[in-house]
């Protein structure tokens, strides 16, 4: 068998797949990995099922479902104010994942630099690193996890091809700011650096805080792919859709390479969610209804050794745990899982220089009994010995 030179040769197994797969050998509760454990909405199932059966079984256009483009484009005037094409500005993807890793494969060459902000979810620098970029890392402020702008101005070079943001975030929960944005915005002008803006919680806002999306910032948006997830929204994570919003010249170099990889996506979902968006109560509601998850399980956790850290949207919350002991976040996570019955996910694993500051993250959207149950565990620690057995 020929070698292979890996492009990846750092890279293991996901975090999320080694911690899922730890919960489901010990049959602890899963607050790791970022699924709801919750039926998706009734009706856009029964949707799905019955675009099975009136025949939506063969390709969908390149691009995507154009009633589905519609849609959204529709969806993205009312939310954020900006009149986009349904043809020209709108691609969906297999998952948002999938998009982001179309828009870094669409704009990088060899040697070209992309800032990350750490923690950041794991796929970005692989992302990166596989297309020939280098990753330049930025770490957030801890413990409130926002931007330092001025590190942002420092690392800006001749090399810069693009910075990824990722807001609401995972894995802290903090969002950005109108004047994050505008302090971001006023770093590019006049450069020629792209900006890959990772929105999949976009919905997951909390505490009457406003998402501000890329998409309401013409300026910034003029330089930008903005990447989207249906399975966060609708709580269906298994369907893998998604999209990408960009200018018209960005789109069209996009979807060169979406063309020949994916080219194109599960149709019957596609026809299912073009019905389902014109019903905007749906996506409008959804920060009220995880909201009361997070302050479910913020209550439930009151009693417990951790200190909760704010979480201002997306599916997680995160905590430190000084009351148990100074002990390794991955080391702590898998004794959790074993000894105490919860899985949950180191943070260090979103930093790749192992940075560690002793916090777990945890994953709030499952069902109140879930919260509770898997609260009840964590409340019962009353020193390491009680993890350490």
């Amino acid at each position: 068998m020929p070698p292979i030179n890996s492009k990846l040769p750092n890279t293991g197994t996901s975090i999320f797949t080694v911690m899922s797969a730890l919960a489901a050998e010990h049959g602890a509760i899963n607050l790791g990995q970022g699924f709801p454990d919750f039926p998706m909405d009734e009706e856009l199932a029964a949707l799905a099922a019955k675009a099975i059966t009136d025949g939506h079984n063969q390709y969908a256009p390149m691009a995507g479902y154009m009633p589905l483009r519609e849609a959204i484009a529709a969806k993205i005037q009312r939310c954020y104010g900006n009149s986009l094409s349904p043809s020209d500005n709108i691609t969906i993807t297999p998952g948002g994942s999938y998009a982001i890793y179309t828009a870094f494969t669409t704009i990088l060459r060899p040697g070209d630099e992309v800032i990350v902000f750490e923690p950041a979810y794991d796929s970005y620098i692989p992302n990166i690193i596989a297309n020939g970029g280098v990753p330049v890392r930025i770490p957030l402020e801890f413990p409130t996890y926002r931007i330092n702008w001025e590190k942002v101005k420092n690392a800006i070079n001749s090399k810069t091809k693009a910075i990824i943001i990722n807001s609401p975030h995972n894995p802290t929960g903090s969002v950005l700011t109108h004047d994050d944005i505008l302090m971001l915005q006023d770093l590019l002008r006049d450069t020629s650096i792209f900006l890959i803006s990772d929105e999949v919680y976009e919905h997951l806002v909390f505490d009457g805080l406003k998402h501000n999306s890329i998409l309401k910032y013409p300026e910034l948006f003029s330089r930008s792919f903005v990447c989207f997830s249906f399975g966060k929204v609708y709580n269906c994570t298994g369907w893998k859709l998604g999209y990408c919003v960009a200018p018209t010249a960005l789109t069209a170099e996009f979807r060169k390479i979406h063309q020949f990889d994916a080219f194109c996506c599960f149709t019957p979902t596609q026809v299912a969610l073009a019905a389902h968006l014109q019903k905007e109560e749906r996506y409008l509601n959804l920060s009220s209804f995880m909201q009361q998850k997070r302050d479910l399980f913020l209550h439930e956790m009151k009693d417990s050794p951790f200190t909760m850290l704010n979480s201002s949207g997306s599916y997680f919350v995160c905590a430190t745990y000084e009351k148990i002991g100074r002990v390794p976040a991955m080391e702590l996570a898998t004794q959790l899982t074993k000894t105490m019955g919860v899985a949950t996910i180191p943070v260090a694993a979103f930093y790749s220089d192992g940075n560690d500051d002793q916090v777990l993250r945890f994953c709030f959207a499952k069902r109140d009994e879930t919260l509770q149950e898997a609260a009840k565990k964590l409340s019962a620690i009353e020193r390491m010995a009680d993890v350490f057995q």
